[in-house]
Order: structure tokens, then sequence, then C-alpha cells
């Protein structure tokens, strides 16, 4: 909270000073309730004081004895706690479990520069803002999504200062109970940095658990969860058993899917890695809701002008206008009437308020992104991780491996170890470009397959005796094609991820952490592309290869590969609803088959593991003869054992779908205006089906520490930009608005000020004739003439299919948009990032006077401490605060 003067005079008040969020564990009887009192505790030692920390997992038969000795041996030296026993599901697995005692815990605290809660202050408040701000609240409405203080009773907050901790002045430092002052991800944290450094054999790499677990030495190495996330019990009237418990209640239930997060809860149990992940998942999934809010009114203008729209009513009521066959061998001459409802249909998406939609999404990603930056940087205040700097990594042991025999002194360390030569890793990353461009050519050679496949559908669709089908011929060839295409891009996202892991590895990142960025962004190009590379087809290319009709070079090459180029054309109203029906369609199914695999897939596979469990269990029951009565409730080790761990990439594939899904919502939002609804109701599905799966699908993960998303970050500020000139190319180019525009004030019959006035005529502006007699055995009884989409010039006409005057006027119209489009939201969106600072000042006063008080604190503290020292042992003390 910050500090201020009351003008009438200061209100001397003793509530401490806004820091930290200190959170009551709860007891132990509380944390293992449903436990027999005969039973030991599923989370302690078996003399039921010690707290299990952490656990590792090996199994009796694996042949590396040694290492793990002396593993296990090096572990107790460095004062950790070890106890092993077996587990009741599976003969061959052995539990090591951990426990840190209060001297290691201090030791590595005071060696991880871990800040700690400093003990309260009184200070000087202003009691009338106070109040004012007390009086306020009372007469608003409570907020629905907000949670109840009495339904989160563990987070009452004691805020306080935080200071490295340091045993030298621990007496600083507010140790009520030794118990519950380092939390259980801060113990889980203490023990993950002192696995990473100890020694297995005897040799500069030959150390930490992820080597281990590398080779077989173990299987599994992971903090426990809390006890059950189940009660049976109420939680209102019985209270919570856990934290995991409180998390599965108030967080993880699908009832809960309109409250806010509990996000200090997610930090603490989670870390703030995944803490910041949920934070980012939120405010996105809010951001949304006025995005969907202006979507789905432009969608709305659309359906309620769709009757009264000029060029629709021209489309329906023209009987007597003859179109060109859009195929050579089965295809007829068809009526334009006969498109009306496709025409429609069409208007939904590509109306007036396309453009302002479109410039709309792309200040709403500026807005979404720099203030997402002022909440960061509040929650690394909140999460005390403002003056916190990442720890020096660990060498991967790939790396080592490869490089052992190539050593300079690392510059931070001072110590030497191995390095990539500059030629080494030039040549793999070349390698790793071309790898990338390979796959991406394989991505358009299947948008290719996809094109050739709409060109035959297109004529079997034409031919088929089912009248439906044969009247709905350009929905069936554009549905198909869409499903067809999606069946291919989720096949090539499982190619992708092996040759990303591939290419990543034939890199040889030097750190853990270097490896993710990596795979992260090959893993988002690849996709990105595979996802996008149709649709930008569709949109920029659909429609441009129309040359069934006129004779040119590039068609007479064409033809020899592709025969019917002419169905490379769009429908009289516009390609706008292609790209509509491809998003859309692309954007469900993908979305269903993402939930389903997160979810499903999880709980098909823990669902398995429990099956086979109680099978073994029956048998051995059935051969030693015990009762089911007898049955033994399993550990709390057993049961996490049973889970499925966390991804192996970590958060990359929770954000790497979030990422794709901001690309589809701004990229060719200009096409499909309810692109940020769908994404809005995915999202409240996907923060409830992550915090689901996190609760009660997964081991619990290391809870890591981390200040903000990585490099998501920069994609998600690239896809803003890329965002800002697809849609300006999409409007003037895919849509027909910039026709439409240059019709009304050129050459319509403009007599007032209404705009759809303007386009009378414009259906039989757009559209050229052709002469069937040409290409086609036309009888004497039809038309000689048919119509087609273009601009171009009649076959009487001295320089026959020419391109008109109208064409060159639209073509113009279409780059200076793009032009002015482009520089106007790239000047309004630099004026925005310009105007919103990335922390708030608010924040910035309160980061320098707490650096005030708690230098204040911190000497007043260190005089009381003298004092009583001077007062016990009877003589004077001469110490200075360093």
């Amino acid at each position: 909270q910050p500090l201020g003067r009351a003008p009438d005079g200061p209100f001397f008040h003793t509530h401490p000073i806004t820091r930290m969020t200190l959170h009551q564990s709860f007891s132990m009887s509380h944390s293992y309730a449903g436990t027999n009192p005969g039973q030991p505790s599923g989370l302690m030692f078996r003399d039921g004081k010690k707290r299990i920390d952490y656990i590792l997992v090996y199994r009796k038969s694996s042949p590396l004895v040694e290492k793990r000795v002396t593993f296990e041996r090096n572990l107790r030296a460095e004062g950790l706690m070890l106890e092993k026993v077996p587990s009741l599901t599976d003969t061959d697995i052995l539990f090591v479990k951990i426990h840190v005692p209060w001297d290691t815990l201090c030791k590595y605290a005071e060696q991880m520069n871990i800040r700690m809660p400093f003990r309260k202050k009184m200070y000087f408040t202003d009691w009338k803002s106070k109040v004012m701000g007390r009086q306020i609240k009372s007469w608003l409405p409570s907020n629905p999504m907000k949670l109840d203080k009495e339904a989160l009773p563990d987070l009452e907050e004691t805020d306080c200062y935080t200071a490295p901790f340091s045993r030298a002045r621990m007496h600083h430092f507010t140790i009520n109970n030794r118990q519950t002052f380092f939390s259980n991800s801060t113990r889980s944290r203490i023990v993950h940095h002192v696995l990473q450094r100890t020694k297995y054999e005897d040799g500069k790499s030959k150390m930490g658990i992820n080597r281990l677990l590398g080779n077989g030495t173990y299987e599994a190495a992971f903090p426990p969860h809390e006890g059950g996330y189940r009660s049976r019990h109420p939680i209102n009237t019985h209270g919570a058993q856990n934290h995991r418990h409180l998390l599965y209640e108030r967080w993880a239930r699908w009832g809960m899917w309109y409250k806010y997060q509990p996000l200090d809860l997610i930090r603490r149990y989670f870390g703030e890695k995944i803490g910041l992940y949920f934070a980012w998942l939120g405010w996105y999934t809010g951001m949304l809701i006025p995005a969907a809010l202006v979507g789905l009114f432009v969608f709305l203008y659309g359906l309620l002008t769709m009757d009264t729209s000029q060029v629709s009513k021209e489309i329906c009521e023209a009987n007597t206008t003859i179109m060109c066959p859009m195929c050579e061998q089965n295809c007829k001459p068809w009526k334009l009437s006969d498109s009306c409802v496709y025409a429609k249909v069409t208007h939904l998406f590509d109306n007036g308020g396309t453009v302002f939609f479109a410039i709309f999404m792309a200040i709403w990603a500026t807005v979404f992104l720099e203030f997402w930056k002022r909440r960061r940087a509040e929650l690394t205040y909140d999460w005390d991780l403002i003056d916190w700097e990442e720890e020096e990594e660990n060498l991967r042991p790939q790396f080592e491996a490869k490089y052992s025999r190539l050593e300079r002194v690392n510059h931070i360390s001072g110590k030497p170890e191995p390095f990539q030569p500059f030629t080494d890793k030039l040549s793999r990353l070349m390698i790793s470009v071309s790898g990338i461009f390979f796959m991406i050519s394989l991505v358009l050679t299947a948008v290719f397959a996809v094109v050739v496949f709409r060109l035959i559908a297109m004529e079997k669709f034409a031919s088929i005796d089912w009248e439906f089908v044969k009247k709905n011929w350009q929905f069936a060839t554009s549905g198909t094609g869409v499903c067809i295409n999606f069946m291919i891009i989720m096949s090539l996202n499982v190619v992708y991820e092996k040759v990303a892991y591939l290419l990543t590895n034939l890199e040889h990142p030097r750190t853990e952490s270097e490896w993710e960025n990596s795979f992260a962004l090959k893993m988002f190009l690849f996709q990105f592309v595979n996802l996008n590379s149709s649709t930008f087809y569709i949109a920029f290319f659909l429609g441009s290869f129309f040359c069934g009709f006129f004779h040119s070079v590039i068609c007479t090459v064409m033809n020899r590969f592709l025969k019917n180029v002419s169905y490379f054309q769009c429908h009289p109203s516009g390609c706008l609803i292609d790209l509509c029906l491809q998003m859309g369609v692309i954007m469900v199914l993908k979305q269903i088959w993402n939930n389903f695999m997160e979810l499903g897939y999880p709980l098909l596979q823990n669902w398995w593991s429990r099956r086979k469990m109680k099978q073994t269990e029956s048998k051995e029951r059935t051969g030693g003869g015990q009762n089911v009565e007898n049955k033994v409730q399993l550990p709390q080790w057993d049961k996490d054992w049973n889970l499925q761990p966390m991804n192996a990439h970590g958060l990359v594939d929770e954000y790497l779908e979030m990422v794709l899904q901001f690309g589809f919502i701004t990229i060719f939002v200009a096409a499909f205006p309810l692109a940020p609804l769908l994404a809005l109701l995915n999202n409240v599905i996907e923060i409830r089906l992550d915090a689901y799966k996190f609760v009660t699908q997964w081991r619990r993960p290391m809870p890591a520490r981390a200040t903000d998303i990585g490099i998501w970050h920069g994609i998600l500020e690239g896809i803003g930009v890329l965002s800002v000139i697809t849609n300006a190319f999409v409007i003037a180019i895919t849509s027909d608005y910039i026709p439409r525009f240059v019709y009304a004030f050129k050459y319509g019959p403009c007599g007032d000020l209404c705009f759809n006035r303007c386009l009378r005529g414009y259906m039989n502006s757009s559209l050229s004739v052709f002469d069937m007699g040409e290409r086609w055995n036309v009888s004497e009884e039809q038309s000689r003439y048919c119509r087609y989409r273009d601009y171009r010039a009649s076959p009487w006409s001295p320089v026959p299919y020419d391109f008109t005057l109208q064409f060159w006027h639209v073509l113009a119209a279409r780059l200076a948009f793009i032009i002015v489009f482009e520089h106007l939201v790239f000047g309004v969106k630099s004026f925005i990032a310009y105007l919103i600072p990335d922390m708030p000042k608010s924040l910035c006063d309160r980061m320098r006077r707490e650096k005030y008080l708690t230098q204040e604190m911190m000497y007043e503290a260190e005089l009381e401490h003298l004092q009583e020292e001077k007062k016990k042992n009877g003589r004077r003390y001469h110490h200075e605060w360093p």
C-alpha cells in the first residue's frame, strides 16, 4: 500500500507495509486427513516428524548401483536426510524420500539469496484516504468474479518487507515456526538446487540429477503433492485438507469458470514460472472480452444489413445473367442468381465494419502487450522477483560430452568450462536453418496438394447427380478442402515436433534455457507456417491465377501441368467467404483436438495405470489370501508415481497453443470477426482444463522461478506487426471493399449521399464478357456469351480481354489503401506504446519507498539486537552497520 501524508496530521497506524504475501500453512494434521493413526503419513518419514521435500524413484533391477550409492552418500554429506521405502504397486520400484533439516535450509537459502520475510514495522499512513476507500468499497456492489476471503481462508495476508536470508542476521527475520518459515515450494527448490550440484562420480561434469535421469540411474525425481485433492467433507464447513485440495475446489473445478484465478496460491504451490503462465493466460482471456464484443457487433451489423445489401440484391435478382462454366468437362453455364445464399453469407463478413474491426484489433494487440508489461511488473513486485537474478545455469550434459576437450574460462564464474567453437556453431546453425526451410517447403507442397484436390473435387461435385450438392458445389468443395487440410496440418505437426527436437539437439545449445528457446522458436515457425500457409493462399492467391477466359503466357505454362486453371477463381461476391470458412473450421477443430490431447490423453493414461495397478493388487490378494478389507491406502509418493509427468518441454506446448491462437485472431481477423469470440470461449475452458490437469493429472512440477514469459513476448510483438500488414492486404486485395468504394465514388450513379445506393450496377460493372464459342461448342439455342469476375475488355473490342481503366483505378486504390492503412495503424500503435509506460508510476514510488524503509528497518533492528546483547552481557558494543 502506498504511503501518504494527511493534510490534517498523521494517523499512527499499525498495519504493516505491503511487500510480500505470507501464507499461513495448514496444520500437519489437516494435510494428512484420512490416514489411519497407526499408519505413517503419506508426506512424512517413518518417525512422523520429518517432512518429505522431494522424491527420487529407481528400480532395483537397474545396473547403475554404484552411481546411485555415491550420489546418495554425497547427498547425505550435503546435509540432506534420506529414507527408502518400497512401492506398494510395483515390487521393482523403490522410493527415496528426501528431507532438508533446518540448518541445511538456512545454509542454502543464504547461498541462493532467497528473500525471506522481515519483521513488521509500524509506519505513518493517510487515514483520510483509507477511510474514504473503505466507504467507497462499501457502496459498490460485490464483484461476483472475485474469490471470497471466506472461500480462501488460507490467503489472509500478512504484508511485510523481505530481505536476502542471512544466518548471521537471523534475528531480523519473522521466524514464528521453523516448520512453516520456508514454504513447501522453497524447500523443494532448495532440494533441486542440491540435486543439480551433487556429484555421482569423480570428474568435472559428473554431477546432477538430470544426468542420472538421462542415463537411467533414477526413473523420476519430483516434489510430492500435498495430499489428495478430494475430500468427503464439504470445504465450506470443514475447510481445506491441504493446498492441493484448496486449489482444486477454488480453481480447477469447472464450476469456478467465471471466477478470478488465485494467482498467489498458484504461485506458492507450482512456482513463479507456472504462476506467470496462468497470469498471462488470464490476462489474455480478459482482454479478449472487448475484442469479442466488437467482433460480435460487426457480425451482427452484417447480419442486420444482409437483406438490404445492394450487392446481394443484384446477385439474387440476376436471373438473366449467365456465368461461365467453372470447369471444362462436366460443368455448364449457370445463373448468377443461383449463388444468392453464398452472396448473403459473404456479406456477413465482408461489410463496412471490416475496416474498422481490423484497425481496432491492431490497436488492441498493442494495448494488450503494453498493459501486460505493467501487469507483469506488478506481479514481479508482489512476488518479490524485482531483484531476483537467474542463477548461472549448469551446462547441458550433451554439450559437455561433445565439447569436453575444448575449454575456456567462464567470464562470470572464472572457472574453465567446455565451449563450442564459432565455426562449429555456425555450421550447425546453417544445417538447422536448411532443415527449417526444407520443412517449410514441405508445407507449401502440402498446400499445393490441397489446391489440386480442390480442382478435382470441384468438377466431381459439379457433375454429381444429387441436386443439393450440385447446387452448392462451392460450399462442398471449400468444406472438404478445409477438412482435408486440417488432417494434413495435424499429421505434419507430429512430424514437425520430432524434426524440431532433432534440429535443436543438432545445434547443441549450451544450457537448458537456450535449448528451450531454440526449440520453442522452431516449433512456432513450423506450426505457424503449417497452420497459416493455406490461409495465406486463399487470402492472397486464390483468384489471382484466373486465366481460363483470356490467354497469356502464364496460363499456357500452367495448363501444361494443370488443366482447368479457371478453377483458381473466386465467387462473384468475392474470396473472403472462402477465407472465413478456412479460418472457422480449422480454428474450431484445432481447439477441440488440443483440448482432447491436453486432458483426454492424460486421463486415459492415468486410467490405464490405475487399472493395471488394481489387477496386480487383485492377483496378489488372491495369491496371498488377503482380504479386501485389509487393503492399505496408497501413500502419496505411490499415488504421484502413477500420475503422468509434466510435459518434457515444460510450458512450450501451453504457450505455443495460445500464441498460435493469438496469431489466428489478429492476422486474418478482418475476414473472420468471430475469431476473438471463439478464442474467448476456448480460453475460458482452457484455463480450467489446464488447472485440472496440473492439480489432478500431473505430478507436481519443480517450482521454478521466472520474471517474464521469455521468448514468447517477442514472438507476440512480431505477430502484432505482421497482423497490421496482413489485414491491410486482406481488406485491399481479398475483400471487395476497395472495388466497391472505387465504383461508388467514380463509376456509380451517386445521386445522393447514400453509399448503398451508389452501388447500383456494381455487379454488372465487376463482371466481364467471354465468348464461349472460342472454347466450347455452343448450340444455337444457348447464349454465346457468358460473364466472369474481372475487369477485362469485351471480346469484340480492339484489344480483346485487355485490362480496362477501371482495373487500374481499383489497383491504384488498393495500393494507396495499403500504404495509408499501414502508416496510420503503425503510427497509432507506436503512439499508444509511448503513452503507456512499462511500469506504473505508483509502483516505482512504492519500490523507492521500500528501499528507503528497508534500510531504516535493518538499521533499527540491528541497534535493537546490539542493545539486547549489551543488557545481557553487561558490556558495550562498538558496532557500525555496514
